[in-house]
């Protein structure tokens, strides 16, 4: 059995969302065994019809939102997007994010990130007794204002970027993380190498605006260039891991480096 239901998600990269709100979701029901009377039984994967215009890649897209249990969560709970589930997750093991801690998020569109730093490090002041924290965002274009966080539209990469984070900042920062990620060319290797880059960048950026004792997370590629971001980020701290978190999709090469005791 085929059920259609008006979809009322947001639109793919690729799908406008003038059309996008017009298309069609099926859910694809199981037949009961004998004897059952079929309660629970169906499948619920969502089945995304092709239409005319839309892209196979765009379909995939929508077909693996529609799914994705950390998309619906984000909705639930409040967060600008599924990422959040990620910093979530690394913080979880790794508590970088305390109260009084000071934070930088290069790239914090949408501002996930910033939704989970914020009470975290106590920036409102709402934990009574614990130290108040700052979070500071930076991205290339413009982001919604979120209470707690102070973002600023800002390239990381412009000469004198870091003096001015640490002006806004009112000092040195105790953590520097990114999810950001290079545009995708669609060739596998050349965008493991742009976000190496990307990832390096940010590094040197962290070296200049971290206190002793820092901490760094960021997103990389898997793909075999990271040898010498390892490299250099063994040199300037006391221990780098490498982390796929759950809320990482599994099909995805994406993993996160978390470098903590930034040794100055």
């Amino acid at each position: 059995m085929v059920i259609d239901a008006l979809d009322g998600l947001g639109a793919s990269p690729q799908t406008p969302e003038s059309t996008f709100v017009q298309k069609k979701k099926s859910v694809v029901a199981k037949k009961p065994t004998k004897g059952s009377s079929g309660r629970g039984l169906r499948d619920l994967t969502v089945k995304v019809k092709t239409a005319r215009g839309r892209r196979p890649s765009s379909t995939r897209w929508l077909q693996r939102q529609l799914n994705d249990p950390y998309v619906q969560a984000a909705k639930k709970d409040g967060y600008r997007g599924r990422a959040a589930y990620k910093i979530l997750e690394l913080d979880e093991k790794y508590r970088f994010l305390v109260p009084g801690a000071r934070v930088v998020d290069l790239g914090c569109a949408p501002g996930g990130w910033l939704q989970v730093a914020v009470p975290r490090v106590n920036a409102l002041g709402e934990r009574s007794g614990k130290a108040v924290g700052r979070v500071l965002g930076v991205d290339l274009q413009e982001v919604e204002p979120l209470a707690g966080a102070e973002i600023h539209q800002l390239d990381f990469l412009d000469e004198g970027a870091d003096t001015q984070v640490m002006e806004w900042l009112g000092g040195q920062a105790d953590v520097v993380m990114s999810d950001m990620a290079a545009a995708s060319s669609g060739h596998k290797q050349t965008d493991h190498l742009r976000i190496i880059a990307l990832c390096e960048a940010a590094a040197y950026f962290a070296f200049d605006v971290l206190a002793e004792g820092g901490t760094f997370v960021a997103k990389v590629l898997a793909g075999g260039a990271e040898g010498e971001l390892q490299k250099l980020l063994k040199q300037r701290f006391t221990k780098v891991a490498n982390v796929k978190p759950p809320a990482s999709r599994s099909d995805s090469s994406e993993k996160f480096v978390v470098a903590t005791g930034f040794k100055g």
